[in-house]
């Protein structure tokens, strides 16, 4: 803190240089200094002497010193805007574009998202090998809609649970009816590779059990959790890719293998494996740079090419043929990892957690401060009679909304604003922001932004009381770029 003393000096010492016929007691108490006729607040010069490193707060003569300074670019700033600088198309769009950065910075709560990708994170040291039985719903549906789905789902799981195969069963079905029912097994499944609720359930299942009918996006699930595995990291590997012919030529797939057989022994006894990739490859995408494929990690390739590069142990050890739907590879180990570190992460997953479905996980820190700052109150009964709304319409019907025309009811108030049905209603026909196909999740996602747009109108709103050094980091921006105008024109050009 700033002792009173320290703020007498920095008052009596900055009217030296006031650039202005004003009298110091005309001036509020606020104003350190006037330059160029433009008042300069106590606070925004301790806004910027605090930011230079250079400049000791507690040391007179260095206060004096930067004092000079300041006033000397105050001046060339005031310099800047008479010459119309300010006035500019370029510099009004500069400026704008960094007041959208900065008021995205202030409407967000970066622990709370790191946390989020954190959490992520804590699973990505394991992976999950398993098979899944999938019961599509329509798209898009209503609660009615996933009647039939949920049947079939709960059918086959009471067969699991009475002792039948569930790869049986799922292939059984999934042969009987291909439109509405899938069978896959996933060698290897990894965060963020699938939608989010098929995530959670999977990495909460202990190993050998069967779930429960689990509803995603997709439909209804039934998930078998065969095994979980350590993260093996990453690998970086080149390969020779021998394609197989059609399987109208006689032996076609002996002939590719003989093929790989003869390049792998060319390989190993100290072929140039770059050259070999140029000479043999099939593959023309690696082929001209020698073989070489971008870095991978488990569950990235075909299993089998997968299983045979993380078998090789040491950079430089070559894998026998091994046969993949694309034909014969051969694989060197370049390099091996482990897996990559938080930060590396963090920055792509951030991006897709904020733009999809997970962006409520993501921003659910700011959101819950948020509510709990503008005294943001919910009635769930209220909400219960548009759910069974949902469950005869999906929102995008226009019936959904002509059907109860009189829903006045209290919904949630926030910032001092009570919001009715009809209010949430009239927004969610005008902004249907969901790639939801089931009609209560498109109404929650729908609900959830429209409170957050609210409470970040109220936020933005509220910026410059709530938060001084928003005020003063824009007019250093703006001051920033007139200088490095105004030195442009006059100095370097």
């Amino acid at each position: 803190m700033i002792k009173r003393g320290l703020l007498q000096k920095l008052l009596l010492v900055s009217f030296l240089f006031t650039c202005t016929g004003l009298q110091a007691q005309q001036l509020p108490d606020s104003v350190v200094m006037v330059i160029a006729g433009k008042p300069v607040s106590m606070a925004e010069f301790l806004f910027m002497a605090q930011k230079n490193d250079e400049v000791e707060l507690s040391d007179s003569n260095s206060v004096n010193q930067y004092i000079e300074l300041f006033k000397n670019f105050k001046l060339k700033v005031a310099d800047a805007e008479a010459s119309g600088l300010a006035r500019s198309q370029s510099f009004r769009n500069e400026l704008d574009t960094y007041r959208a950065q900065l008021t995205s910075s202030f409407l967000s709560d970066k622990a709370g998202e790191n946390a989020a990708v954190q959490d992520v994170y804590n699973r990505y040291s394991e992976m999950l090998e398993l098979s899944h039985i999938l019961f599509k719903m329509p798209k898009p549906s209503v609660t009615q809609d996933t009647v039939a789905a949920y049947a079939l789902a709960d059918e086959a799981y009471r067969r699991i649970n009475n002792g039948e195969s569930f790869e049986a069963v799922g292939q059984a079905l999934a042969t009987a009816n291909p439109d509405l029912i899938r069978y896959e097994y996933v060698h290897c499944l990894l965060p963020m590779q699938t939608v989010k609720a098929f995530e959670y359930a999977a990495y909460d299942m202990p190993v050998g059990t069967v779930s429960a009918p689990v509803r995603t996006t997709l439909g209804f699930h039934l998930i078998k959790l065969h095994n979980r595995k350590p993260n093996p990291g990453m690998r970086t590997a080149a390969h020779i890719l021998i394609p197989v012919a059609s399987d109208s030529i006689p032996d076609a797939d002996q002939t590719a293998l003989n093929k790989a057989n003869e390049v792998y022994k060319q390989a190993v006894n100290q072929g140039d494996f770059s050259i070999l990739a140029q000479t043999y490859s099939s593959d023309a995408a690696t082929a001209g740079r020698g073989g070489v494929l971008p870095e991978f990690g488990a569950g990235e390739m075909v299993e089998s090419f997968e299983t045979a590069a993380f078998a090789l142990q040491n950079p430089g050890d070559i894998s026998e043929p091994v046969k993949s739907p694309f034909g014969y590879h051969i694989i060197k180990l370049l390099d091996k990892r482990g897996i990559p570190d938080f930060e590396e992460k963090k920055s792509k997953w951030a991006r897709i957690m904020a733009q999809g479905e997970r962006n409520f996980e993501y921003n659910q820190t700011f959101d819950d401060r948020m509510k709990q700052e503008y005294g943001f109150r919910f009635y769930p009964e209220a909400y219960r009679e548009l759910q069974n709304l949902c469950d005869v319409y999906y929102p995008a019907n226009p019936a959904f909304y002509t059907d109860m025309p009189q829903m006045q009811t209290l919904l949630f108030h926030v910032n001092d604003t009570d919001y009715t049905q009809r209010d949430f209603m009239s927004y969610m026909q005008r902004h249907p922001y969901s790639t939801k196909s089931y009609s209560g999740d498109f109404m929650e996602d729908v609900f959830k932004l429209y409170v957050r747009e609210l409470l970040i109108q109220a936020e933005r709103a509220n910026l410059s009381v709530k938060y001084p050094e928003y005020n003063h980091l824009m007019r250093e921006y703006h001051d920033g770029i007139l200088l490095f105008e105004i030195s442009n024109k006059k100095i370097w050009n």
